[in-house]
């Protein structure tokens, strides 16, 4: 096994406003816009192209969004999944997964190959539980749980083919892969690639690369770690963030990475969340829009 390379990446700053946990990055390849989360403001975030920062201020806590053909926003708050719309501001309600019955609200998700929401729960029960689940959402609201049993549903992302979905954890620190089918979203059974130390980083947001390697936001770690489809690290971010968050593809050639943090005081001193960017030598994919038609 190749030891993986170390990279200090030349790191530029995207806002100037403090967040307190920023989460979801989504570039909109056809405006060339970034939106982001800031999960307890709450607030959806738009970056413009000209540096204009509109902010969209949420009546419950959000935990992720995903892009609509119509323009409109899929987001997925503690009261459920809703469709927003920028211009109005209005909200249309779909469906709440999780229900009131358990301590868990919605955490990360992203619009799969299959035009569909997946959506991810996270247990805030104290210590917390396995009550969490993976959630799949339809443009009709009707929902499918895919998958339970887990603590902090996290690191959807695809592989180029939309065959295979990765998934993690980050409080059980694992990675795991399911075969996919992009026409109906059903998934084989999940298998274990690889467990995460807290140094090596717990498994937060993830994305994917045209090559088929697997980024992963290490948070507990101040890196972001390229997986390969096997599950090695071959390449370790060191980054300037302390709670590196989620990372996603973005730029006039889906070569930069946008990367979200956190608020924390993990290294001694408070620091605030962030968006940061830089470029990379690999090409990101375009994201999905909820209720496209499937593409094979």
């Amino acid at each position: 096994m190749t030891a993986p390379r170390i990279i200090r990446p030349d790191v530029r700053s995207v806002i100037q406003q403090p967040l307190t946990v920023g989460e979801s990055p989504v570039w909109d390849e056809e405006t060339g816009t970034l939106w982001f989360v800031d999960i307890l403001a709450p607030a959806l975030v738009r970056l413009s192209p000209s540096g204009k920062i509109d902010r969209f201020d949420m009546p419950a806590a959000i935990g992720a969004l995903g892009l609509c053909r119509d323009h409109r926003i899929v987001v997925a708050l503690q009261t459920g999944v809703h469709l927003f719309d920028p211009v109005s501001r209005d909200f249309e309600f779909l469906c709440d997964p999780v229900g009131r019955d358990i301590n868990c609200r919605l955490n990360d998700g992203k619009v799969g190959p299959d035009g569909h929401f997946w959506i991810g729960s996270f247990s805030e029960a104290k210590p917390q539980t396995d009550e969490a689940a993976l959630y799949r959402v339809g443009a009709d609201g009707r929902t499918r749980t895919v998958a339970t049993g887990l603590t902090s549903s996290n690191g959807l992302a695809w592989s180029p083919d939309g065959r295979r979905m990765y998934h993690s954890d980050s409080r059980q620190c694992f990675l795991q892969a399911f075969d996919f089918d992009p026409d109906t979203g059903d998934l084989g059974d999940g298998r274990r690639l690889r467990s995460f130390t807290e140094d090596e980083g717990r498994p937060d947001g993830a994305t994917t690369d045209r090559d088929g390697f697997y980024w992963s936001a290490g948070v507990s770690a101040g890196r972001l770690n390229r997986i390969s489809p096997e599950g090695e690290i071959v390449e370790i971010y060191i980054l300037p963030v302390p709670a590196p968050t989620m990372p996603c593809f973005g730029g006039p050639n889906l070569r930069a990475l946008f990367v979200t943090s956190l608020s924390t005081d993990r290294s001694g001193r408070f620091e605030a969340g962030t968006v940061i960017a830089f470029d990379v030598d690999a090409e990101g994919l375009p994201p999905f829009r909820f209720g496209d038609h499937p593409v094979g």
